[in-house]
């Protein structure tokens, strides 16, 4: 069967009747490889799957969605695409659950900048598809968010969101009003900082490990 994404897998190591997914989502002008290279030191018992977003941007750079400048070099996001890769991330899950022996109630995503904010979207459109995200560098963004989210139960959601204090891409200050929205939402809520810009720390790695295997 072909899948609506392009993705890297690594099998699990440790194989039970059915196996937790930790599904990886890159950031803008990325690819399926780059999050990919965290796969051997993540748990044994996961399956492990990089999905590639869907627009190209030509060698080898992907994007979940556009990100366009105005004459006064604004940024903005076209929330459309991202709405539509939104949905896409959802009928992904599904039939990777059809396709491999994944425990469909075990499922972690773990995002990067624009796909830790799809990471958010997702999880609040279709909370009774992940039980699990890992937002690094990113935001909640409800505008991209499914309208009717407040009716879904959202308690059941866990979140480990994590910034760099000097991220020149994404502002501290829209990472640090994350917590407090999902909390008014119910939802389980571990924030960290770090003293970096726009990547991941290996201190951040850690927790983040940590923070997985504390789940269980």
């Amino acid at each position: 069967m072909n899948l609506s994404l392009a993705y890297k897998i690594r099998e699990p190591k440790v194989v039970l009747n059915k196996n937790p997914l930790l599904l990886l989502l890159h950031g803008y002008g990325s690819n399926e490889a780059d999050l990919f290279s965290f796969a051997e030191e993540l748990p044994e018992t996961y399956y492990i799957i990089s999905a590639r977003a869907p627009y190209d941007m030509q060698y080898g750079s992907y994007a979940w969605y556009a990100i366009n400048f105005d004459a006064d070099q604004n940024k903005f996001s076209d929330n459309e695409q991202a709405k539509t890769s939104r949905d896409l991330i959802a009928k992904f899950i599904n039939e990777l659950v059809q396709k491999y022996p994944i425990n469909a109630n075990d499922v972690s995503l773990i995002g990067f900048s624009q796909g830790s904010i799809l990471s958010y979207a997702v999880a609040l459109s279709y909370p009774e598809k992940v039980q699990r995200v890992v937002a690094m560098s990113g935001y909640l963004n409800l505008d991209i968010v499914a309208d009717d989210y407040l009716k879904n139960t959202l308690s059941n959601l866990k979140i480990f969101a994590s910034h760099g204090t000097v991220d020149q891409v994404i502002p501290i200050a829209w990472a640090r009003k994350t917590p407090a929205i999902l909390e008014n939402l119910g939802i389980a809520v571990t924030y960290k900082e770090y003293p970096i810009g726009h990547g991941v720390a290996p201190q951040n790695f850690y927790d983040l490990k940590n923070w997985l295997l504390e789940q269980k």
